[in-house]
């Protein structure tokens, strides 16, 4: 059986500063809009769409983006499309689907002294490269003091 893919990749900016909040576990969780243009043309003239997408980011990403992104701040981000479903306060079904934020990039450069370069930014480990990454299988960035393992105890 074949497997199915979920991947989006956005560019936009943020429409409003972002929101965090933490579950009873401690668990982080970030709320952010993201507005994204399109141009295009009809019947020859010049037109321009934007789109609005919610986005989720958990955990140690979360954080991060609450504190480098404000609104207006152009940033990419990686993730999944992830649809729920939940009954309002006066009984009626409603669902939303939003992106589910894997890993992200200032796209717009530094605002400030305080902000890094414009890295691929992910949850588990932001100091020093700004790279890292939401996913327990894929690579990011560590510094030496993190990883206890020299290149010779590698076996291949």
């Amino acid at each position: 059986m074949a497997s199915d893919l979920n991947k989006v990749i956005l560019v936009g900016r943020l429409v409003r500063d972002p929101e965090i909040r933490y579950l009873q576990s401690g668990t982080a969780v970030a709320n952010f809009s993201l507005a994204s243009n399109r141009t295009y043309l009809q019947s020859g003239e010049k037109k321009e769409l934007t789109s609005f997408f919610n986005c989720i980011a958990w955990s140690k990403l979360g954080e991060i983006i609450v504190e480098y992104c404000k609104k207006g701040r152009r940033i990419g981000v990686e993730g999944r499309l992830q649809q729920r479903g939940w009954e309002d306060k006066d009984g009626n079904k409603r669902s939303t689907v939003e992106i589910v934020v894997d890993n992200f990039q200032f796209l717009d450069g530094k605002r400030d002294e305080d902000q890094s370069k414009s890295d691929f930014v992910d949850k588990d480990s932001f100091e020093g490269s700004g790279s890292v990454s939401n996913d327990s299988g894929s690579s990011s960035s560590t510094s030496m003091e993190e990883n206890p393992f020299s290149d010779e105890e590698i076996p291949f």
